[in-house]
């Protein structure tokens, strides 16, 4: 029996609209430099502060992926307007001084897990970058179509008292920008042959717990093989402002269920990424979920075309 491990990381904050970065009420337009986000540690909001929060939701920690620097980290990309299609990004974790972080914690077997996905939901991207000896990372990337991403880093530096720290930071690809509606709330979601369903909801300010189940042909898939360190990651982005977490099962496996107990910390939706590993492949299950108005629904049509969900590159 599997157990979860609880989402905590979101928390409400203004969420900022396509609209606004890249013009959407225009239909189509260029993209050209991104607007970086600013710097600062997450504050909470003032008392009486419409912050998006739902009732019973307000000591909700701060929302991970919202900030570009926190702690004395920042996350500098050196490729923040990468190419349409297949590129290189490069990036480092600088410290309060300024310098390249090269010490790192290792958790589910990487220093640091790295995240990219458009700020539409539509294309998700977990990847795996290189870090040189001098704390400069690189990974390539598959990003298909122009318009606003966000990058996030996932860490924790080294030391014994240290705190693990999610990152975000906004990357733009050039070109003609067409924004793509998010898919639509679903209990089904099929990849590569397989069929992963989506047991649970997602409820403000309450903990639940949400099952995915894997399986193919008609069959549960009862033999998930281990990555790294886990049979299953799920990914939480909140849309609007991409509020992020990235969670582990703690025990539990080899499938067909894999389980988190998870906390939405506001009503609006949400988009879950679950990558499992099965075949020597990793694969990555989408859903679009509503938080409050609820939950998905009981019948809907599989989640597949158009997003791009896939994405597991190695440096």
């Amino acid at each position: 029996m599997n157990t979860g491990v609880k989402i905590t990381a979101f928390a409400a904050a203004l969420a900022a609209t396509f609209g606004t970065a890249y013009g959407v009420g225009k239909g189509v337009g260029p993209v050209d430099e991104p607007a970086q986000a600013g710097h600062g540690e997450h504050a909470p909001a003032e008392p009486g502060t419409d912050s998006g929060s739902d009732s019973g939701t307000a000591n909700a920690p701060a929302a991970g992926g919202l900030q570009v620097s926190e702690g004395g980290y920042t996350l500098a990309l050196e490729t923040p307007t990468p190419a349409q299609g297949r590129s290189v990004l490069k990036f480092s974790v600088k410290d309060a001084g300024g310098k390249k972080v090269t010490a790192y914690t290792t958790e589910h077997g990487k220093e640091l897990h790295f995240i990219v996905a458009s700020r539409d939901l539509t294309v998700y991207r977990h990847l795996h970058p290189v870090r040189a000896a001098d704390g400069m990372w690189s990974t390539p990337v598959d990003l298909p179509a122009a318009g606003g991403y966000k990058a996030f880093a996932d860490f924790k530096p080294a030391g014994k008292n240290a705190k693990g720290i999610t990152l975000g930071a906004d990357l733009s690809v050039p070109g003609m920008y067409a924004p793509q509606p998010m898919p639509t709330p679903a209990r089904t979601a099929t990849v590569d042959g397989y069929e992963v369903k989506l047991g649970g909801d997602l409820t403000p300010g309450r903990a639940g717990e949400l099952k995915l189940t894997v399986g193919k042909g008609g069959k549960p898939v009862t033999d998930l093989e281990p990555y790294l360190g886990a049979y299953g990651h799920l990914v939480a982005l909140r849309g609007g402002d991409l509020a992020y977490l990235h969670v582990h099962p703690n025990e539990g496996g080899p499938g067909p269920d894999v389980s988190f107990t998870a906390t939405a910390p506001s009503a609006g939706t949400y988009r879950l990424f679950l990558d499992f590993q099965h075949g020597g492949k990793v694969r990555t299950a989408a859903f679009t979920v509503q938080a409050g108005q609820g939950g998905a629904p009981a019948i809907s049509t599989p989640d597949e075309a158009p997003h791009d969900a896939g994405g597991h590159e190695h440096g």
